[in-house]
């Protein structure tokens, strides 16, 4: 088999908020925008890999989800406990004081972890867990 990674999502409740955290500080194109208003579904992607996408999607969108499962994702998200995503960098530093300049909420500052990773963590404007990890 050939099984690659292309797209994971994950939840926003301020599209342009979120277009400006990914496009702006984490420095990702967008790759589309579609929907208006609130119900927007926003694809980006580091430049340099074009086959690789996040889509930023409104949560509980799908008319299948009840009412008390959409009070479950706001309350959810609103924790920071719906979704997460963990990245990599090859200059943890650079990239830790770029996003924190950004007002971003700093979860974890660059910390040597003792399973041998080094890494940091921030929630996005919808705050989803947004892990870093310096590459080696």
């Amino acid at each position: 088999m050939d099984i690659t990674i292309f797209t994971t999502v994950l939840p926003h409740d301020d599209p342009d908020a979120s277009l400006l955290f990914y496009r702006d500080t984490l420095g990702f194109e967008v790759r589309s925008d579609v929907g208006h208003g609130r119900m927007r579904w926003i694809t980006v992607g580091p430049v340099n890999q074009p086959g690789t996408s996040i889509l930023l999607a409104p949560p509980a969108a799908d008319p299948g989800i009840t009412e008390d499962e959409r009070r479950t994702i706001a309350e959810m998200m609103a924790k920071g406990t719906y979704g997460w995503i963990q990245l990599a960098t090859p200059d943890l530093d650079a990239t830790f004081e770029k996003v924190q300049a950004s007002r971003a909420e700093v979860v974890q500052e660059p910390t040597d972890q003792p399973y041998g990773v080094r890494d940091c963590a921030f929630r996005d404007p919808a705050g989803n867990m947004i892990r870093i990890q310096e590459v080696r």
